[in-house]
């Protein structure tokens, strides 16, 4: 199960790569770039409509009465994470830059990931029921707080107001989560359907996130986006990257662990406070940001979202073989 599911990340990732340089040498422009944007609004909505379909309330059943554990999660996706971005201000934007490290903020207030969270707490056997509640509670709740968060944290715009917050809120409803509820509602109807095709759908799923990559890549690309990003400042986000995932898995692991967590819970705790989602969090920024911004804010993210997968694959297996949590220690 470990090789199949490694497979499919190494998969996905070469074509993400395969994608980012279509959009570098072929970007998308006039005529083609407006085909492309009314696609990608299409693909989203398709993208969340699915995503509530599969939603079972069942797993939320299951899992709702653990509140402990989703108050932590969702305060190590939500408080945690946003503190550490500022933290890190004065080291990490000497050394990405300011839109760079824009990006980074913005990787650091959105909501964590559903599949793979629960994908690896069940390779590691961890509390499975929880990380689904946890994971989709997240991920609903990002929608409203994700905006928040940014006109809080990153005053992307300087007239950054009450009103402006309700308008990205609304915006992301509208574009998420109506289709999202939309699918929900219609579960009755076609969730046996949902179930019995989630491989297919899973790559429909990723064929959404690589469309709105390219359409966003296309727009930045065509604003001079790699002559502003040069291969050291991608390299140095890399780098950061890498550290900012090994001090939250270090954390997650510590705060489940001082809290009194079982051994089961601490596994969901470590996998679904860690994470961080491309899934929503490209849709996300196609909404709050416009322009030559797109690009450098979706690189952070892209970049982190990979290391994640790669890192809490290996350490999903070292969970599953020793029987006790695997510290992360960088």
């Amino acid at each position: 199960m470990f090789a199949h599911l490694r497979l499919l990340f190494d998969n996905f990732t070469l074509v993400l790569l395969a994608v980012v340089a279509a959009a570098t040498l072929l970007p998308a422009h006039g005529q083609g770039a407006v085909f492309f944007e009314g696609l990608t609004v299409a693909a989203i909505a398709l993208l969340f409509f699915m995503h509530g379909a599969k939603l079972s309330r069942q797993a939320i059943i299951d899992g709702a009465t653990h509140w402990r554990l989703h108050l932590l999660v969702f305060a190590c996706t939500f408080v945690m994470f946003p503190l550490l971005g500022l933290v890190l201000r004065p080291v990490v934007l000497p050394l990405l830059g300011e839109e760079l490290y824009l990006g980074l903020l913005f990787l650091c207030v959105l909501p964590g990931t559903v599949q793979s969270a629960i994908a690896f707490t069940s390779l590691a056997g961890g509390n499975i029921p929880a990380a689904v509640c946890s994971a989709s509670a997240s991920s609903i709740l990002g929608i409203v707080l994700t905006p928040v968060l940014v006109a809080l944290v990153m005053n992307v715009q300087a007239e950054s107001s009450a009103a402006s917050m309700l308008n990205s809120i609304l915006a992301i409803s509208v574009q998420l989560l109506l289709p999202f509820v939309v699918g929900h509602l219609m579960r009755p109807l076609i969730g046996g359907w949902i179930d019995r095709h989630r491989p297919v759908l899973a790559k429909v799923d990723q064929s959404s996130i690589l469309l709105v990559v390219y359409t966003a890549l296309s727009a930045s690309v065509i604003e001079g986006l790699w002559s502003t990003v040069s291969p050291t400042a991608l390299a140095m986000l890399t780098v950061v990257c890498c550290l900012l995932l090994a001090l939250v898995l270090w954390l997650t692991a510590t705060f489940g662990r001082m809290l009194g967590f079982s051994w089961e819970d601490r596994i969901t705790i470590v996998f679904a406070g860690s994470k961080k989602s491309l899934a929503t969090g490209v849709p996300m920024a196609k909404v709050l940001f416009a322009g030559s911004m797109l690009g450098p804010v979706l690189l952070p993210l892209m970049i982190f979202h990979q290391i994640q997968l790669m890192v809490c694959a290996v350490m999903a297996q070292q969970y599953a073989r020793e029987g006790q949590p695997a510290e992360a220690t960088g």
